[in-house]
């Protein structure tokens, strides 16, 4: 390794004009990089979720989730499968190893769903999607306004939705809680009946009209004119004079039934500080910056309301740039004082100035190579990127300081400058070299650790790892370059002139005022070598002994600003109950101080939000996004909001849990227990490749407060199944339990939902980032 300080002070200004680069394009990657919260993070799960209204969810299971099941079973690279049913609902979720190419697992899922398309119930489209950390609202609004719902959605839709959609990395602008119109034809069976028709003759007229076809082409004059025919239906008026053929006499479906436009079945409610309110979802590219993307779409929120007008008003429900933003903050400013008080412990022990200078320079320009690998490797600039790069701060100059301390040690010796470099970075090459690779050592085996702890703490230790290995760098090039340079010679003996300095006394006859410090100190451990071994395994053993006491978690409280409350009642309840019930938690909520915005959303909008609810298995749970003042005290607001909690009747309430944070990571602290039996009604062959599960859940509202329940049974309950693919072989345990899961319900072994009635998808995305165990 020392080869490399001798090209470098043979090509000074090379390893100069390197310094400069490393400055330069450091700086522009420092910039360029994304800020986020997490590393961006995508889940190697496919999942088909399938809307079958008005199904219980034994019909559900049979007619939907079983044949998309069976039908993936030969996916290449399947691991598992499992498939939920609720009432209306599906949720089939196929898992592949992590590395797996996700875009071309979800083609050939596509395709095998696509297969069976003609075997599911008439009406029935299932849809496949993937999930990602960035799939996570990045700035989530609500918007209230003196205008009627139906108003205000077509308004959003027509001029904010694709004014939003036009910012610089944003990727979709999304508006739920809007009902929706549709068109009504109710026939009048007599007059039907008397004209000689009947309700076939308006499903004939509405097949044969609002269809544009392809009539081809006539030449006119020099040109040629393409000819279409038919027209599109475009309001009711239209669909009334449609005429109806077979008839006594002619007629047209307004003179046979009744035609309106009526408003779609209200599912979903949504409420801002107690008023009605509508929500924008806002979701970034992948190559989009949060922060960036953030600012921008507050900028324009002033005009956008104005453009609707009726006193439209946004609302902030979450947004993840302010907490990234003091996050980042908060790391780059402890990071620069670690920097700042290593400078100063390095001039305190060194007392050179001009030594203390070079050792520094080494940590700046080893962070910015680290920018530099960031930004080629595809990394962002997030808590745990920056907190690899607060963690490497104080490590990376150690290997400068012992070079730059040895060549300064060999130069008050009297000797010649290159060469007191030369010989004193070949003395300790070896020792920094075996010191980094130790180090290193210790990080990199997580970046090799499988499943989402890997894939989430990767950057994390690449970082570190990188950062480390230019500060290798640095100490034997740059800083030998460096030291001759700006060191002089200043021995630190008095010597006769002229004297040889291979013949001088040891230094250790006149020792410095540090060493006078330590040298005692090895004298004495030198003279007791068994004692200062007792003491070292003592404090091993105490240190060892303090680990059972250190709190673990996966991802700790973020201290966000934001809480997320879900409040579950029994399976079954009403929508008109769960509003009544979202109320008083409203009213309750309202009296904590400290708490500036409460949106709720009762029920399903329909939509991409009902398939991400599904996903997540909380498609029936009542929600609340809490925003609270960002100078409280948020452990203390959470613990009064838990006492207001606690203060309900859990009877009207329902089961209410807390959580911090409102969906900026999918994180959880739920503990999820599945209990897994193979169906006794089910054949030989389908029970060797499948099972059903019970299954029950505890959640944690706070720390000293733990709730197990399971709901009871209900003709809403749902179904659940998980499968392994075809091939894999059947643990001895599983084998050896097979027995009836629930059985004081019809089917052996379905089993209900701890919270909204729907047993949870296995494995959940957000349960993958919690403490979880499976039995």
């Amino acid at each position: 390794m020392s080869l490399l300080s001798e090209f470098s002070l043979r090509n000074r200004a090379l390893i100069a004009l390197l310094t400069i680069v490393v400055a330069l394009f450091g700086g522009y990657a420092l910039t360029a990089l994304k800020l986020e919260l997490f590393p961006s993070l995508t889940l190697p799960n496919v999942t088909i979720v399938t809307t079958y209204p008005g199904a219980s969810p034994e019909v559900v299971e049979n007619d939907v989730s079983t044949p998309i099941e069976t039908a993936i079973q030969g996916v290449e690279g399947l691991d598992s499968t499992s498939a939920t049913s609720s009432s209306g609902i599906s949720t089939v979720q196929a898992s592949f190893a992590y590395g797996t190419d996700l875009t071309r697992a979800e083609q050939k899922v596509e395709l095998a769903v696509g297969r069976i398309q003609s075997q599911l119930p008439s009406g029935v489209d299932p849809q496949v999607v993937t999930f990602s950390i960035g799939d996570f609202p990045v700035v989530q609004l609500a918007v209230t306004s003196d205008l009627d719902t139906a108003e205000l959605a077509s308004r959003l839709d027509t001029l904010t939705v694709p004014a939003l959609e036009q910012t610089d990395g944003v990727s979709a602008a999304t508006v739920y809680g809007a009902t929706g119109q549709r068109i009504t034809i109710t026939p009048d069976l007599a007059s039907l009946a008397a004209d000689g028709l009947s309700t076939q003759s308006i499903r004939d007229a509405l097949k044969a009209n609002g269809v544009l076809l392809a009539a081809g082409t006539v030449d006119e004059g020099d040109k040629t004119l393409t000819v279409q025919a038919g027209v599109k239906i475009e309001s009711a008026e239209t669909l009334e004079s449609l005429p109806l053929l077979g008839g006594a006499v002619p007629a047209t479906i307004g003179d046979v039934a009744e035609v309106a436009i009526v408003d779609n079945p209200i599912t979903g409610i949504s409420r801002v500080n107690g008023d009605p309110s509508l929500t924008i979802a806002i979701t970034k590219t992948p190559a989009g910056n949060t922060v960036d993307v953030s600012r921008e779409v507050n900028a324009q929120l002033d005009d956008l309301a104005a453009q609707l007008g009726g006193d439209t008003r946004f609302t902030i429900v979450f947004d993840q740039a302010p907490f990234i933003e003091r996050s980042i903050n908060s790391l780059a400013t402890e990071g620069l004082l670690g920097l700042g008080f290593a400078v100063i412990v390095i001039f305190v022990f060194l007392l050179s100035l001009r030594s203390t200078l070079v050792a520094a320079i080494s940590i700046p320009v080893s962070v910015l190579i680290t920018f530099l690998a960031m930004l080629a490797t595809g990394y962002s600039l997030n808590v745990l990127t920056l907190g690899a790069l607060t963690i490497a701060i104080g490590r990376v100059v150690d290997d400068s300081i012992v070079v730059i301390e040895n060549i300064k040690r060999h130069l008050s010796l009297g000797e010649e400058k290159r060469q007191a470099i030369l010989i004193g970075v070949k003395e300790v090459a070896t020792a920094i070299t075996a010191s980094t690779v130790t180090t290193v050592a210790v990080f990199l085996p997580i970046a090799l650790v499988s499943d989402i702890t890997g894939e989430l703490f990767r950057p994390f230790a690449l970082t570190v790892t990188i950062a480390l290995a230019a500060s290798l760098f640095v100490a034997l090039t740059i800083v030998p370059v460096l030291a001759y340079w700006f060191l002089k010679v200043k021995p630190h003996h008095a010597h006769e002139a002229g004297a040889d300095p291979v013949g001088l006394d040891d230094e250790l006859d006149r020792p410095s005022a540090l060493q006078k410090g330590y040298l005692p100190v090895i004298r004495w451990t030198l003279a007791r070598p068994a004692l200062t071994i007792i003491a070292a395994v003592v404090v091993l053993a105490g240190t060892l002994a303090l680990v059972p006491f250190v709190p673990t978690n996966f991802v700790g409280d973020s201290g966000q600003n934001t809480l997320s409350v879900r409040q579950t009642m029994p399976a079954g309840t009403s929508l008109d109950a769960k509003d009544a019930a979202a109320q008083k938690l409203e009213d309750a909520l309202a009296e904590v101080d400290g708490i500036e915005t409460v949106q709720v959303s009762v029920g399903s909008s329909g939509g991409a939000s009902s398939a991400l609810a599904a996903i997540f298995g909380g498609g029936g749970a009542t929600t609340f996004s809490i925003t609270t003042d960002e100078s409280a005290d948020q452990e203390r607001l959470r613990s009064d909001v838990q006492d207001v909690i606690d203060a309900l009747d859990p009877d009207e309430a329902g089961e209410i849990s807390v959580s911090s944070g409102s969906g900026g990571g999918g994180f959880s602290n739920d503990i999820a227990i599945e209990i897994t039996a193979p169906d006794e009604d089910s054949s030989p062959t389908h029970r060797r490749r499948s099972s059903r599960r019970c299954a029950t859940s505890t959640s944690r509202s706070r720390p000293s407060r733990t709730s197990r329940r399971r709901s009871p049974t209900s003709p809403s309950r749902s179904t659940a199944r998980r499968r392994r693919p075809r091939g894999s072989a059947r643990s001895p345990s599983a084998a050896s339990s097979r027995r009836r899961c629930c059985p004081h319900r019809s089917a052996p072994s379905r089993s209900t939902a701890p919270r909204s009635g729907s047993t949870s998808t296995t494995p959940t995305p957000p349960r993958a980032c919690g403490s979880s165990k499976t039995s």
